[in-house]
């Protein structure tokens, strides 16, 4: 009876009654619901069996203190704080509880993000090397990922999940629907000639090796590969180059498409961006001759 008087006034509610509730009803519906429960691992030590209305910002301050002191960074600390004051903010909506929400205004400075791309030179040693013939016997499937990530801009997450149903060779295009991209919205990709040629190459594999696999990227069983981490890293070092993760693939196909004078909007329609102002902030510093350009209108 208590329990069902807590769900549904708040009343006397606990940190877990929150979170749980949370993770149970809303989680599960998220595009990775393995952010929160990774999130909830950190918060249910510091927390759990703490009632609500004693949760203040004092609180939260000696939390964000503590994870710094362990060398948490501040993206990580502020999607812990982000999955509380989510739960917050969700309980006060619908379920009508009348809680205060401490975590919502703790965000921490994050660092600049990443700018690494490859230049052309680079991306030929980078694909030469997942070539080599003991790689490609060892991981068939990195020379396309490769290929794939730099022509089209795909991420890697997507790359790795995608369906041979999302793809279409006659029409030139891969078709997400929605929830399948991180926008969550509906979304199209189109291959040009070296992306295709990386579909081709794959669907070659599979008509080889398991005809019935679902999967673009899979291996000779046709089980889905999973994570290209490992083979990627050890293709990294052997091209001589440094610091280059899976995700630069795609800032990479982003940096060339604006380097070669396509306009930051159409790039953003490429990349599949939630917003332009995402694009701008990544890629417009690539064409600082557009700013003279455009101030050089006046002296006409």
């Amino acid at each position: 009876m208590a329990e069902k008087q807590i769900e549904r006034t708040g009343e006397g509610s606990t940190f877990d009654d929150l979170l749980l509730l949370y993770l149970d009803q809303v989680t599960p519906a998220k595009r990775a619901p393995e952010r929160d429960q990774w999130s909830a691992k950190a918060l249910f030590p510091i927390f759990t069996g703490r009632r609500l209305s004693e949760i203040g910002a004092v609180d939260v301050r000696a939390y964000i203190a503590r994870r710094r002191t362990a060398g948490i960074a501040p993206g990580t600390i502020n999607k812990e704080l982000g999955l509380m004051s989510a739960a917050s903010n969700w309980a006060k909506r619908e379920l009508e509880w009348d809680i205060s929400n401490p975590w919502g205004t703790r965000r921490q400075k994050e660092p600049a993000g990443r700018n690494r791309w490859l230049t052309r030179e680079e991306a030929v040693r980078l694909l030469k090397a997942a070539a080599q013939p003991t790689r490609l016997m060892r991981s068939p499937w990195l020379l396309d990922f490769i290929r794939l990530g730099l022509y089209s801009g795909m991420r890697p997450g997507e790359m790795l999940g995608l369906a041979w149903r999302r793809v279409d060779l006659k029409g030139g295009s891969i078709t997400f629907e929605t929830g399948d991209q991180k926008n969550g919205k509906l979304g199209h990709v189109p291959l040009n000639r070296e992306a295709r040629k990386a579909i081709l190459a794959r669907a070659r594999f599979i008509a080889e090796y398991c005809p019935a696999s679902p999967w673009v990227f899979c291996d000779r069983q046709g089980e889905r590969i999973a994570s290209v981490k490992k083979g990627f890293t050890a293709c990294v070092r052997d091209a001589d180059l440094v610091d280059v993760h899976p995700h630069d693939l795609r800032r990479t196909c982003g940096s060339w498409l604006v380097q070669a004078g396509v306009g930051i909007e159409r790039v953003s329609e490429l990349l599949r961006h939630s917003d332009v102002a995402i694009t701008a902030r990544v890629y417009a510093h690539l064409r600082p001759s557009d700013l003279a350009d455009a101030i050089a209108i006046l002296d006409r």
